[in-house]
Order: C-alpha cells, then sequence, then structure tokens
C-alpha cells in the first residue's frame, strides 16, 4: 500500500501553476455558509447530466428551529465532469464537510474503468485576516495525515487507493489536494432512515463494524473522523463503513466516539444529534433537545429501543454521568458485541417489538412478535397482587414455624437453668482502631512520606483526584474506583492504586482497610513510577475482608513502588479502599 502511495506521490510530483490559473473561492466552503450543497438521497447513479443544477435541498423540519440556515449560494469551480488529474473524473458530488474543507465526491478512475470515492480539499475564499488565508497548511497538515495512515486497512473503512498531494500536476485550480479510496457500495445514512427507523438489532450490527475500525485506527495512533454524517454510507449487508477519508486536523479520537454514538442514535431515532448543520447537509433531522440543552434519550423518541443501546448512545454522546459515559471506541466496540451476540443466542424466539417493522427477509415477521409489556398497566397491577399474596403467605409460613419452634423448645414443668453472669459474658476480642498499624503487619515504623496514584494502563485513570486519600493515615478519607457494567476483565484486565517511597525500603509488611470484601487485590513491586504490568513482580495475592486486611512482605527485597493491582472488584463492581499502611524494619 505505501509503495503504491510513493509510486504515485513521484509520479505526480509538484508542477508549477501557471499564471492565468488564479485561485478562485469555493462558496460551499464559505465558513458562514452552513448549507453548502449536497446532493439528494435519491440522485444517487443518475448521470450528472440529467440531475437538477440549481436546487436547494429543503432543510428537514425540527420541534424547534436550533440554528438558522443561510441560503445556499451557487456553486463555482469544479463540478461534475471535471479531471482530477489525468486519471479521475468526478461523476457526482456526495456532499461536504466544511469544517474540514473538504467536498466529497463519486469519481471514476479512468484507467481501471471503477467508481472510486474522493475527498477534495477546496481552496478557501483568501482571508487576509487568518493565519493560513487560502487552507494551504491546513490541506498539507491533513495530506500528510493520509500518507501516515496509508498502511491501515480494516473492513469497517474504505481503503486508500491514491493521495493527490498540493502542487500535483493535473490538479484544478481551486482544489488543493484529495484522496482516493475504495467506493463503498450501499447508501448514505439519510437514505437508510427515509422509510423508517432500523431495527435496533440490525442498528447494533452495522455499528459494531464502524466501532472495530475506530477501536484498530486508535491503537495506531490515527483517527477516522467519522462524526461527520455525510462521511459513512451503509453497505448492501448492513454494515456501516466510513467512505471518504481525510478528517479534519482538529478531530480526536474523543470526536470519533461520539460520531459513532451519533450514528447509533441516527439509525434508532431518524435523527442526527450532533451538528445541526451538517444535519441539514445530509438530509437529516436534527435530534431533539431538553430545555436545559440536553438530548431527548433515543427510548423516548422510540419506544421499543433496548435498555443497552439507549445507555450506550447517552454514553458515547456524553450525556451520561459517571460510569455510564463511555469514553474509547474499545468499550464500544464491547458491549455492541455483547448486545449481537445476545441477539444470535435468542434468534429462535419471536423478538421483542422494537418500533420497527419487520422486513422482507427477517425470520420473525410482525406477526410473530411478542407484545412489549414492560409498561401495560394490567400487567403491572397483576404482579402487584402475585406479590403481596406472596408476602402474606410467607408470612403465615413463618408465622407457624416460629409457634413450633416455641412449643418445642420452651415447654416442660423443669425449672429453667440459671447461667452464672461470669460463664456467659462473651468473650471480647480487641480489634486495632481502622488508623493504626496492626501487629501482625510486620515489625518495625511505619513508612513516612508516602505518595500515591491510580495505575490505570487502558483506562481514565478512575477519580484520580482522590486516590492520595488511601495514604494520608485518615480512614475517613476514603478512594473508589468507578463502578462497571461487568466484571473485569470483560472491560480491562483491573485497576491499581501506586505507591511510592521516598527511596527504596525494606518493607516488612502493609495492612489494607476497605469494607469491601471479596475484592482480589494482587501486590507487586515495580521498578519505576510509571511501569507496564510486565515489569511489575507479584509477591503476595490476598483476598479483602471488611475492615483490616494484613500483607506480610519479606524485608529481604527492597523496593521503592509499590502496586495494589485490583483484579477482582468485588460486589457491585466497585471497590473501597480507605487507607493502606506501610511497615518497615527498625533503623
Amino acid at each position: 500500500m505505501s509503495g503504491q502511495i510513493g509510486e504515485r506521490t513521484a509520479r505526480t510530483g509538484p508542477h508549477p501553476v501557471e499564471d492565468d490559473a488564479a485561485p478562485r473561492p469555493h462558496p460551499s466552503l464559505d465558513p458562514t455558509d452552513a448549507t453548502a450543497t449536497a446532493d439528494a438521497p435519491g440522485t444517487a447513479g443518475v448521470p450528472a447530466d440529467e440531475q437538477p443544477t440549481a436546487a436547494v435541498p429543503a432543510v428537514p423540519a425540527q420541534a424547534r428551529p436550533t440554528e438558522r440556515i443561510p441560503p445556499v449560494r451557487e456553486t463555482v469551480g469544479t463540478t461534475a465532469g471535471s479531471p482530477l488529474t489525468e486519471r479521475y473524473v468526478l461523476r457526482q458530488r456526495i456532499g461536504s464537510d466544511p469544517a474540514a474543507g473538504a467536498e466529497f465526491w463519486r469519481a471514476e478512475d479512468t484507467v481501471l474503468r471503477r467508481p472510486v470515492g474522493v475527498t477534495l480539499l477546496r481552496r478557501l475564499p483568501a482571508d487576509d485576516r487568518s493565519d493560513d488565508p487560502e487552507g494551504t497548511a491546513r490541506a498539507g497538515e491533513m495530506i500528510v495525515r493520509a500518507l501516515r495512515s496509508g498502511c491501515f486497512e480494516h473492513s469497517g473503512s474504505a481503503r486508500l487507493l491514491d493521495v493527490l498531494a498540493p502542487g500535483t500536476h493535473g490538479l484544478p485550480a481551486d482544489v488543493l489536494g484529495a484522496a482516493v479510496a475504495e467506493w463503498v457500495p450501499g447508501r448514505s445514512l439519510a437514505e437508510t432512515v427515509a422509510e423508517g427507523p432500523v431495527r435496533a438489532q440490525r442498528a447494533a450490527k452495522a455499528v459494531e463494524t464502524l466501532s472495530a475500525a475506530a477501536t484498530e485506527a486508535h491503537q495506531q495512533g490515527l483517527v477516522l473522523g467519522c462524526d461527520h454524517p455525510q462521511r459513512v454510507r451503509i453497505t448492501p449487508d448492513g454494515r456501516a463503513m466510513l467512505a471518504f477519508l481525510l478528517p479534519r486536523p482538529s478531530v480526536s479520537a474523543a470526536d470519533d466516539v461520539r460520531g459513532l454514538g451519533g450514528i447509533l442514535y441516527c439509525l434508532l431515532t431518524r435523527r442526527w444529534p450532533l451538528s445541526v448543520s451538517d444535519a441539514a447537509r445530509a438530509g437529516l433531522v436534527a435530534a431533539d433537545r431538553t430545555p436545559a440543552g440536553r438530548l431527548r434519550p433515543a427510548s423516548q423518541l422510540r419506544p421499543g429501543v433496548p435498555l443497552e443501546l439507549d445507555t450506550l448512545c447517552s454514553g458515547a454522546l456524553g450525556q451520561g454521568d459517571g460510569v455510564s459515559r463511555v469514553h474509547t471506541a474499545a468499550a464500544m466496540h464491547r458491549m455492541l458485541a455483547d448486545v449481537v451476540a445476545e441477539d444470535a443466542d435468542q434468534a429462535f424466539f419471536p423478538p421483542v417489538h422494537d418500533g420497527a417493522p419487520a422486513e422482507p427477509d427477517d425470520v420473525w415477521q410482525d406477526s410473530d412478535r411478542l407484545p412489549d409489556t414492560r409498561n401495560d398497566p394490567r400487567r403491572r397491577r397483576n404482579l402487584r397482587i402475585g406479590l403481596g399474596v406472596l408476602a402474606v403467605g410467607v408470612l403465615i409460613v413463618l408465622g407457624y414455624v416460629a409457634v413450633q419452634l416455641g412449643m418445642l423448645f420452651g415447654g416442660g414443668g423443669a425449672p429453667p437453668v440459671v447461667v452464672p453472669p461470669a460463664a456467659s459474658a462473651p468473650v471480647q476480642q480487641q480489634v486495632p482502631a481502622p488508623g493504626a498499624p496492626a501487629a501482625s503487619s510486620g515489625t518495625g515504623t511505619a513508612v513516612p512520606d508516602v505518595s500515591a496514584t491510580v495505575f490505570d494502563p487502558v483506562g481514565d485513570a478512575d477519580n484520580a483526584g482522590t486516590v492520595g486519600n488511601v495514604v494520608d493515615g485518615d480512614p475517613s478519607t476514603v478512594w473508589t474506583t468507578s463502578r462497571y457494567f461487568q466484571p473485569f476483565p470483560a472491560l480491562k484486565p483491573g485497576i491499581g492504586v501506586l505507591a511510592s517511597f521516598d527511596a527504596a525500603e525494606p518493607l516488612t509488611g502493609l495492612t489494607i482497610d476497605s469494607p469491601t470484601a471479596g475484592a482480589v487485590v494482587q501486590v507487586r513491586s515495580a521498578p519505576s513510577a510509571e511501569p507496564t504490568l510486565a515489569e511489575t513482580t507479584l509477591l503476595d495475592t490476598v483476598t479483602l475482608s471488611s475492615g483490616r486486611t494484613t500483607v506480610g512482605l519479606d524485608p529481604g527485597r527492597p523496593t521503592q513502588h509499590v502496586l495494589l493491582w485490583i483484579t477482582n472488584l468485588g460486589p457491585d463492581n466497585q471497590t473501597r479502599i480507605d487507607d493502606i499502611g506501610f511497615r518497615r524494619t527498625a533503623p
């Protein structure tokens, strides 16, 4: 792949631009023009000479106006039928991304006689107040990022075929560069939801492939830019694919996560939840919002959406609170994969009606579906009556058992046995205070000046601002992990607290004060303050009890960094640690 791009770049190296080819501004990329022209969904596959030339796409009706869309100006410059170098010819304009200064075209490779998807970088109208008056620096940065992603291949993204750098011979004067990718057959996002919302399970399966591509791209230090609705197309087999490359320079991995949530939300509700202007250009309806500015959940717009997908949409779009937020594409891919796998396991049973009509190739049709009785008032009333009758029956049985036990052990004429108070006094066992060091944790003195950080190689460091509470000697100040939907290692292998000392200490033991009984903690020594898990050495493994747990250590192995690696969170998939104390040999 890189050899193909290198050969193409060498063949189309920079050539001088003729003086009469002065750059002309392109109205569709004017930052103040929020409604750049876009081909209607119904014109796919129609020859360019048969399409209307001055049609203005109507802005979809919304619940309330949220953004004023200025009128579309007449497009000038490169149009359908224009050549792009000596090899490609533009055929149909699919859409645009003004934030990236890009246009999306279906073009023809005249050498191999095949359709391709082209992302054009337009020359911006000259602005003397800008550091980049015509967008040349922006285009150069985007082209460099495209060259770095030349080796990336995934079934959820179109494969990059060619990169046309600024100054390439044959580029029109109003084009700064372009990326050529495989053409993705199928329909746009607007065409997919035009006839109605997509079935919940089909929507999850469609976005799963794209989320897998985003996960692999992020692992390689790349981004997709899938937060724009016209960059994504739905293939005939129902997969969402990134069809047009060259994301804007400011896009980040977090934007990809929001884009994945936006695509899933759109397939479920027929509304685009991110940019209102992008929704208008794509022919979609902007999502409704509450008076406070928050998105309405998908389940409110479409009753029957599964709780898992409703929560996933809100979390990926940043509408969730606390642990319900989705921060990475990998987490979203795992959740979607679980939903798809669960649907496959239940394929032999009629599905619950989710608000979308059945498709002709579905095994179960609408007449076979089970009614959704989750909010049926009659069912709720019958359930309350049944639970009340069951509770009364349980009370009757318990009363009968209590009477029988009283008659069995309380009857008889013998005098009661009197036990002296001294003999009946319970033996009290002294329990050390939570903040005091335990004698069994090792001989010697407490280690002073201990610092702590959250060790989370694949996450976002749960509650990093309060982790210092575990080494402040005050049991009333605590640190907790986030509450996870599934136990480890479903979402991540674990999470830990890395304690560091001023120098290597001959530790004799440590204590852990925690109310989370059942949590499993590995005690490991680390070679530095920022180690990988593979660099640490396992010293011991303990299961926490409610209260204080002590661990003995070998003082013959001094260490400056100790990692408490939690591999099992305990009840409710959350662990709380009140205090950690370390003991060393007396100096």
